[in-house]
């Protein structure tokens, strides 16, 4: 990867400030809330926002993404509010880069992919999530190489490194597409053996949970399979697909958890990541898991929709699963404190959620509540009816009883306590 990561990892949490357009493609409201989401990407990098800026303008200034106005505004606050980083909700040219680098000279100037890039590298936990990541990243660096980067020079050195007049950044650029190279080369490999793993699970059922980042996928992944998988309230707390084998019904099958999506996922990622999507794309049944307490629900539905097609998975059986039930906000006078949501709250929000336009508009659809374990019979239920249509199509004469490889009898019994 980097030299070094893009943030401190030190006690003392930085500081920034970020910065986005209204525009005739994205309104008031709707910037507000994608820099709302921009502001919570920075917390979960370990970042406290102090203040946004937001112009309005018909589309970002080519030179500076804002105007020369509201730059000069930036540029006076800063004087008695300084920060460590400037953070823009949209992708940067490297033109924009270089301009807003030289009007910020003593602070870091990043967009919305060099912060997802970032926060993917602090989740990576396994060999090849590590790779994909710092992928991405030397594709994104690649066309933005400027001074923040010169220090790249120094990996690699020796004779004949460095020609007649060569300047350091072509000796950069050079280092940075040799290692783009090995990289892609060394997940080829790594690729290959993920292949050979999903190939050996091909007699079994599977199912993959997808959706928005922090929707609870890895929260309803733990209580459906009764087993520890790290769940936090952060965007990409799950890096790394986590598969289980599970039994339903007298059905096995594989559930997996995989990556979240969010709006203005970096493209570096969704190439770099293939083997992970791979689970997704060769998946049996999709349970597409949504935070129904989130305002903006059906964009996020849209995004998840827009990255499956994208990917080549949009035409799989799919499960709607609108989670946080718990949190979901009934409407009334007083509201209600989603926090502290009684059982006859869940109730009243499930009575009213079944007779909605969700329900009635959409195929199959389940309302739960993960945390709170609310509802999980009827999903279990639709999720069986899928499996068992898939399962007996593989194996027409299958017998759970007459087949070695699962503990039909105790995972019954487990059931049936349960």
């Amino acid at each position: 990867m980097l030299d070094k990561p893009l943030f401190s990892t030190s006690k003392e949490k930085e500081k920034c400030i970020i910065v986005g357009v209204i525009n005739k493609d994205q309104n008031a409201e709707k910037t507000k809330e994608y820099l709302d989401e921009l502001a919570f990407l920075a917390s979960t990098a370990g970042v406290i926002c102090k203040k946004t800026f937001v112009q309005k303008l018909p589309k970002p200034d080519n030179k500076t993404f804002v105007g020369k106005g509201k730059l000069e505004e930036i540029q006076t606050w800063l004087l008695d509010n300084p920060v460590d980083s400037i953070i823009f909700d949209d992708d940067l040219t490297p033109s924009q880069v270089r301009n807003l680098e030289a009007s910020f000279s003593e602070t870091k100037v990043l967009d919305r992919s060099l912060l997802i890039l970032n926060i993917f590298s602090q989740r990576a936990k396994s060999d090849q999530a590590k790779r994909q990541v710092e992928l991405a990243q030397y594709q994104y660096v690649y066309p933005r190489l400027t001074r923040m980067w010169t220090h790249l020079s120094k990996q690699k050195g020796g004779v004949g490194m460095r020609g007649p007049g060569e300047k350091e950044l072509e000796t950069d650029k050079r280092i940075v597409k040799d290692r783009i190279s090995f990289l892609k080369k060394k997940l080829e490999k790594i690729d290959k053996q993920s292949l050979t793993r999903r190939k050996e699970r091909n007699r079994l059922v599977r199912v993959a949970l997808v959706g928005y980042t922090n929707v609870g996928k890895s929260t309803l992944m733990r209580v459906l399979a009764k087993t520890d998988v790290f769940a936090e309230n952060k965007l990409f707390a799950t890096i790394d697909s986590t598969v289980r084998k599970m039994v339903l019904g007298n059905i096995p099958f594989l559930l997996t958890d995989t990556v979240g999506f969010i709006r203005k996922l970096p493209t570096t990622l969704v190439a770099s990541f293939k083997s992970t999507l791979d689970e997704i794309r060769e998946a049996d049944i999709l349970l597409h898991v949504v935070d129904i307490s989130h305002k903006s629900f059906e964009e996020q539905i849209d995004v998840v929709n827009a990255t499956l097609a994208d990917i080549g998975a949009s035409d799989k059986p799919t499960i709607l699963v609108f989670n946080k039930l718990d949190l979901y906000q009934a409407e009334s006078e007083e509201g209600l404190d989603a926090h502290l949501a009684t059982e006859e709250d869940l109730e009243k929000n499930l009575a009213k959620l079944k007779s909605s336009y969700l329900a009635k508009n959409m195929e199959n659809v389940v309302f739960v509540s993960a945390h709170k374990k609310e509802n999980l019979k009827e999903l279990r239920d639709n999720l069986l009816e899928l499996l068992t249509s898939k399962h007996f199509a593989i194996y027409p004469n299958w017998d759970p009883k007459q087949n070695p490889l699962y503990d039909w009898q105790g995972h019954q019994a487990a059931e049936e306590e349960e």
